[in-house]
């Protein structure tokens, strides 16, 4: 299981995150991001923060979503 992949990912004030199945895409006042996920991971955003899961409990699939959750986190960060 990945560690990286359970933290969730803060999405501070100005940046906006859009979910549409497996296309996320985030703006910011630096500019726009957009990432196709994997079809192992699944992604949600609750509270003011998005959550990276696997859609199974395989090894590939815990290492798929640490990879997104990572990608995702520095989206956020460079917008």
């Amino acid at each position: 299981m990945s560690r990286v992949a359970k933290k969730p990912i803060a999405v501070g004030a100005g940046v906006s995150v859009a979910i549409d199945g497996q296309h996320v895409t985030i703006k910011g006042g630096k500019g726009s991001l957009s990432l196709e996920l994997h079809p192992d991971v699944t992604v949600a955003q609750d509270a003011g923060a998005l959550t990276v899961r696997p859609v199974a409990e395989t090894v590939g699939a815990w290492a798929q979503a640490g990879t997104a959750r990572a990608v995702l986190n520095n989206m956020v960060r460079g917008v």
